[in-house]
Protein backbone atom coordinates (compact mmCIF):
# COMPACT_ATOMS: atom_id res chain seq x y z
CA UNK A 1 0.00 0.00 0.00
CA UNK A 2 1.38 3.43 -0.91
CA UNK A 3 2.31 5.91 1.81
CA UNK A 4 -0.23 8.46 0.46
CA UNK A 5 -3.08 5.95 0.58
CA UNK A 6 -2.15 4.81 4.11
CA UNK A 7 -1.96 8.42 5.30
CA UNK A 8 -5.33 9.34 3.82
CA UNK A 9 -7.01 6.26 5.26
CA UNK A 10 -5.52 6.80 8.71
CA UNK A 11 -6.67 10.44 8.82
CA UNK A 12 -10.35 9.69 8.19
CA UNK A 13 -12.12 6.89 9.96
CA UNK A 14 -15.71 6.09 8.95
CA UNK A 15 -17.26 8.47 11.50
CA UNK A 16 -15.03 11.36 10.36
CA UNK A 17 -15.96 10.63 6.74
CA UNK A 18 -19.63 10.80 7.68
CA UNK A 19 -19.07 14.13 9.45
CA UNK A 20 -17.29 15.54 6.38
CA UNK A 21 -20.12 14.32 4.15
CA UNK A 22 -22.70 16.01 6.40
CA UNK A 23 -20.80 19.31 6.18
CA UNK A 24 -20.33 18.97 2.42
CA UNK A 25 -24.08 18.69 2.08
CA UNK A 26 -24.73 21.67 4.37
CA UNK A 27 -21.80 23.58 5.88
CA UNK A 28 -24.18 25.33 8.31
CA UNK A 29 -25.52 22.12 9.84
CA UNK A 30 -25.28 22.19 13.63
CA UNK A 31 -23.06 19.84 15.58
CA UNK A 32 -26.19 18.44 17.24
CA UNK A 33 -27.76 17.59 13.86
CA UNK A 34 -24.52 16.02 12.65
CA UNK A 35 -24.25 14.06 15.88
CA UNK A 36 -27.71 12.57 15.35
CA UNK A 37 -26.79 11.56 11.79
CA UNK A 38 -23.48 9.91 12.74
CA UNK A 39 -24.27 8.56 16.20
CA UNK A 40 -22.11 10.90 18.32
CA UNK A 41 -22.77 13.61 20.89
CA UNK A 42 -22.65 17.25 19.92
CA UNK A 43 -19.41 17.67 21.91
CA UNK A 44 -17.77 14.70 20.18
CA UNK A 45 -18.67 16.09 16.75
CA UNK A 46 -17.32 19.52 17.74
CA UNK A 47 -14.00 17.94 18.82
CA UNK A 48 -13.70 15.92 15.61
CA UNK A 49 -14.46 18.93 13.41
CA UNK A 50 -11.88 20.97 15.32
CA UNK A 51 -9.25 18.24 14.82
CA UNK A 52 -10.08 17.94 11.12
CA UNK A 53 -9.79 21.69 10.56
CA UNK A 54 -6.68 22.18 12.74
CA UNK A 55 -4.88 19.36 10.90
CA UNK A 56 -5.85 20.92 7.52
CA UNK A 57 -7.70 17.79 6.47
CA UNK A 58 -10.84 19.90 6.00
CA UNK A 59 -11.88 23.52 5.60
CA UNK A 60 -15.33 24.94 6.06
CA UNK A 61 -15.80 27.75 3.55
CA UNK A 62 -18.51 29.62 1.70
CA UNK A 63 -18.42 29.14 -2.06
CA UNK A 64 -19.76 32.04 -4.08
CA UNK A 65 -20.99 32.33 -7.65
CA UNK A 66 -18.53 34.69 -9.40
CA UNK A 67 -21.10 35.76 -12.01
CA UNK A 68 -23.56 36.98 -9.37
CA UNK A 69 -20.76 39.05 -7.80
CA UNK A 70 -19.78 40.84 -11.01
CA UNK A 71 -16.92 38.58 -12.13
CA UNK A 72 -18.10 37.73 -15.63
CA UNK A 73 -14.85 36.27 -16.97
CA UNK A 74 -13.14 33.13 -15.70
CA UNK A 75 -10.28 31.35 -17.38
CA UNK A 76 -7.73 28.60 -16.88
CA UNK A 77 -4.27 29.75 -17.91
CA UNK A 78 -1.60 27.24 -18.90
CA UNK A 79 1.91 28.52 -18.23
CA UNK A 80 5.21 27.19 -19.59
CA UNK A 81 8.23 28.26 -17.61
CA UNK A 82 11.97 28.03 -17.36
CA UNK A 83 13.80 27.60 -14.11
CA UNK A 84 12.11 26.87 -10.80
CA UNK A 85 8.39 26.22 -11.35
CA UNK A 86 7.86 26.11 -7.59
CA UNK A 87 9.10 29.68 -7.15
CA UNK A 88 6.97 30.86 -10.06
CA UNK A 89 3.92 29.10 -8.63
CA UNK A 90 4.37 31.02 -5.36
CA UNK A 91 4.60 34.31 -7.29
CA UNK A 92 1.42 33.43 -9.20
CA UNK A 93 -0.36 32.52 -5.97
CA UNK A 94 0.24 36.07 -4.76
CA UNK A 95 -1.86 37.59 -7.56
CA UNK A 96 -5.30 38.57 -6.26
CA UNK A 97 -7.22 37.56 -9.41
CA UNK A 98 -5.72 34.06 -9.31
CA UNK A 99 -7.67 31.61 -7.15
CA UNK A 100 -6.05 28.28 -8.07
CA UNK A 101 -2.43 27.37 -8.81
CA UNK A 102 -1.19 23.86 -9.51
CA UNK A 103 2.13 22.50 -10.76
CA UNK A 104 1.54 19.97 -13.52
CA UNK A 105 3.22 17.46 -15.77
CA UNK A 106 2.51 17.64 -19.48
CA UNK A 107 2.20 20.51 -21.94
CA UNK A 108 2.15 23.15 -19.21
CA UNK A 109 4.29 23.49 -16.11
CA UNK A 110 1.64 25.39 -14.14
CA UNK A 111 -2.11 25.88 -14.43
CA UNK A 112 -3.80 28.87 -12.81
CA UNK A 113 -7.46 29.74 -12.63
CA UNK A 114 -8.38 33.39 -12.82
CA UNK A 115 -11.60 35.11 -11.83
CA UNK A 116 -11.90 38.51 -13.53
CA UNK A 117 -14.46 41.26 -13.89
CA UNK A 118 -14.35 41.25 -17.69
CA UNK A 119 -12.14 40.59 -20.74
CA UNK A 120 -10.11 43.78 -20.16
CA UNK A 121 -9.32 42.61 -16.63
CA UNK A 122 -8.24 39.17 -17.94
CA UNK A 123 -6.07 40.79 -20.64
CA UNK A 124 -4.43 43.03 -18.05
CA UNK A 125 -3.84 40.08 -15.74
CA UNK A 126 -2.11 38.08 -18.47
CA UNK A 127 -0.10 40.93 -20.02
CA UNK A 128 0.75 42.99 -16.95
CA UNK A 129 0.91 40.49 -14.08
CA UNK A 130 1.63 36.99 -15.40
CA UNK A 131 3.82 37.35 -18.51
CA UNK A 132 6.32 39.78 -16.88
CA UNK A 133 7.10 37.33 -14.04
CA UNK A 134 10.63 35.90 -14.17
CA UNK A 135 10.58 32.43 -15.70
CA UNK A 136 7.36 32.73 -17.70
CA UNK A 137 7.93 31.52 -21.27
CA UNK A 138 4.30 31.56 -22.41
CA UNK A 139 0.78 31.84 -21.07
CA UNK A 140 -2.17 30.33 -22.92
CA UNK A 141 -5.67 31.16 -21.74
CA UNK A 142 -8.71 28.91 -21.86
CA UNK A 143 -11.74 31.13 -21.38
CA UNK A 144 -14.73 29.56 -19.63
CA UNK A 145 -17.89 29.76 -21.73
CA UNK A 146 -20.13 27.76 -19.40
CA UNK A 147 -19.56 26.06 -16.07
CA UNK A 148 -21.24 22.68 -16.38
CA UNK A 149 -20.19 21.11 -13.07
CA UNK A 150 -18.38 22.19 -9.94
CA UNK A 151 -18.62 20.00 -6.86
CA UNK A 152 -16.49 19.59 -3.76
CA UNK A 153 -17.85 16.29 -2.50
CA UNK A 154 -14.99 13.98 -3.57
CA UNK A 155 -13.22 14.12 -0.24
CA UNK A 156 -14.52 10.96 1.40
CA UNK A 157 -14.63 8.42 -1.41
Amino acid sequence: MSRTLRTRQSQLDEISKKIVEQLQHDGRKSYAEIGKAVGLSEAAVRQRVQKLTESNVMQIVAVTDPLSLGFSRQAMIGIKCSGDATKLSKDLAGISSVDYVVLTAGSFDILVEAVCEDDDHLLSLINNEIRPLPGVISAESFVYLKLEKQHYNWGTR
